[in-house]
């Protein structure tokens, strides 16, 4: 199978396009490097450009007539930029998108994993002010649960996914969105990793934290959660990378079990990790205890959910099989080897 994969030389659309690879497909990278990187697509048939560039598109597809599907990976991503800067993440991850489909569409592209985000779910809590210590929050969630989201990113998923279910309603395009939860970890063979220096996820802030001897600050520390703290599902992106492999090859038969060719999966362990959690693990897997400074929450910070769903069980027959400290673990060895592979750019 050879897959179009928009977004290719970021972190998630770059693991994707490895597993595939591994698995014995061909893939096809279009990316404009805005955030992804080029080495991250190395070896590959690669495309530097923007996806609401329908003349590139246009070529994409005069050169590779056999594409069989398209993963649509290319967004920006980070919450506080996209309150301070709305307008640009609708523009990225809206307008050009819509530009987008208009041109698969023009190319006969009947086939579109989504890379969706679980963000858009009302949060199961709400702050609280002083934590009690009461876990009053239901924060797990399915695919039928209510939406809600909290930040313009998360916001732009959700209007998104609207452009895609009517599309997908009018024929021709069937889709597939896989909501991702919190993906840690990098790609086993460190071929490719979370490439920003500075994260503003709390995993990545931790590692900063530990290899520079400073505090980590925690921010938030009032939700309805066991301890106070956000609750998220941490999900390696080893194991995303293969309920995309799963999703494209059973793509015709996902799609149609939704909803007028529009199907909804949650990517997750169906496990809630508060961040307090998340400080000891690390802690346990670093043998060094982190310090940690308590702060108000970022705006657009929400308490966070987690899966329940068996969706992806039933219809992709995945599960993830990394662990928490798994991921936590090849991160740390990503960080370590993140300057060789991107070099001083």
């Amino acid at each position: 199978m050879k897959v179009l994969i928009a977004g290719g030389a970021g972190f998630i659309g770059s693991t994707v396009a490895s597993r595939l690879v591994d698995e014995g497909h061909e893939v096809v990278v279009l990316d404009s490097l805005v955030t992804g990187r080029r080495e991250f697509a190395a070896g590959r048939v690669f495309y530097e450009g923007d996806i609401a560039d329908g003349a590139l598109v246009d070529r994409v597809f005069a050169e590779h007539p056999d594409v069989a599907a398209v993963v649509h990976c290319a967004a920006l991503i980070v919450v506080p930029d996209s309150v301070a800067d709305p307008l640009g993440y609708y523009r990225a991850n809206v307008a050009k998108g819509i530009a987008f489909l208009g041109h698969l569409e023009r190319n006969g592209c009947t086939r579109l994993l989504f890379s969706s985000s679980a963000s858009l779910y009302r949060a199961g809590g709400d702050l609280i002010g002083d934590h009690t210590g009461d876990f009053a929050g239901d924060f797990a969630v399915d695919e039928d649960s209510p939406t809600a989201p909290l930040s313009p990113y998360a916001r732009t998923k959700e209007v998104f996914e609207l452009v895609l279910r009517d599309v997908a309603a009018a024929g021709g395009l069937r889709v597939v969105s896989l909501r991702y939860f919190n993906p840690i970890g990098a790609d086993p063979r460190l071929r490719s990793g979370l490439q920003v220096r500075r994260p503003t996820h709390a995993l990545g802030r931790m590692i900063d934290c530990h290899h520079g001897g400073e505090a980590f600050t925690l921010t938030g520390t009032g939700y309805a959660t066991r301890d106070g703290s956000g609750i998220r599902d941490y999900v390696h992106v080893w194991d995303l990378a293969d309920a995309h492999v799963r999703a494209l090859l059973d793509f015709d038969a996902v799609a149609q079990a939704g909803d007028g060719g529009y199907q909804v999966i949650n990517l997750g362990t169906g496990t809630g990790t508060t961040v307090r959690e998340l400080v000891a693990a690390f802690g346990a897997v670093t043998g060094r205890e982190l310090e940690v400074v308590e702060t108000a929450p970022r705006p657009g910070d929400a308490a966070g959910a987690y899966t329940r769903s068996t969706r992806a069980a039933a219809l992709l027959g995945w599960k993830p099989e990394h662990t928490l400290e798994d991921g936590i673990r090849d991160s740390l060895r990503w960080h370590a080897v993140r300057e060789d592979v991107l070099g001083a750019g």
